[in-house]
């Protein structure tokens, strides 16, 4: 954690380009996991893509309920 506070500080670009880049290829992962878990079921390919968001927007209103 101390690496990425400092890396922020000296060299913000980069910062910003790998949280930019770690968040793309995570959300490519999961898009491929779910996309795994339901392609033997025959659905539309943007179904995957309707399941993630709308868990990542599960778990936003679940966190806004804890405060």
């Amino acid at each position: 954690m101390d690496y990425l506070r400092r890396l922020q500080t000296e060299q913000p670009a980069l910062f910003w380009l790998l949280i930019a880049l770690g968040l793309f290829l995570g959300f490519q992962l999961v898009i491929s996991l779910v996309s795994l878990l339901l392609g033997p079921l025959g659905l539309p390919s943007w179904v995957p893509i309707v399941v993630v968001v709308g868990g990542l927007v599960l778990v936003a209103f679940g966190q806004q309920r804890s405060r």
